[in-house]
């Protein structure tokens, strides 16, 4: 039976995303961030399905963009029974640019092996 998360527990998979993920290079990590048979909605781009197909995604995509370091914050959050839905803000600093770009982003979150991770994850840039 699913439990309901405490915030700890969803700020441990979006640090890990941050530090490990982005900060160390570690797609390996992106593990404890998605589910297994999670989707990644980039903008502008198909959907990624899968973690394996994820986590190529994201190392494309971070040396792509130049992505240096990201801060990811919880703006809302809604239970639905064993899914959540958060709404959320990421700033994230790109190599050469002078200011950070802004992201907004939808997370719907699953519980896996007693971790809650990222199931459909969908966001795009600020104006």
């Amino acid at each position: 039976m699913n439990t309901i998360p405490g915030p700890d527990d969803l700020a441990k998979t979006n640090r890990t995303f941050e530090n490990d993920v982005i900060d160390k290079g570690d797609y390996g990590a992106l593990e404890r961030v998605y589910t297994k048979n999670a989707r990644a909605l980039p903008p502008g781009a198909d959907t990624v399905c899968g973690r394996e197909s994820i986590q190529a995604f994201w190392k494309r995509a971070v040396a792509g963009m130049g992505i240096t370091s990201a801060k990811l914050s919880t703006v809302d959050l809604q239970v639905f029974g064993d899914t959540l839905i958060e709404e959320g803000r990421a700033e994230l600093s790109v190599a050469g640019a002078e200011a950070k770009v802004s992201v907004k982003y939808i997370v719907v979150w699953r519980e896996e092996d007693g971790v809650w991770k990222w199931h459909v994850d969908i966001w795009n840039a600020t104006a």
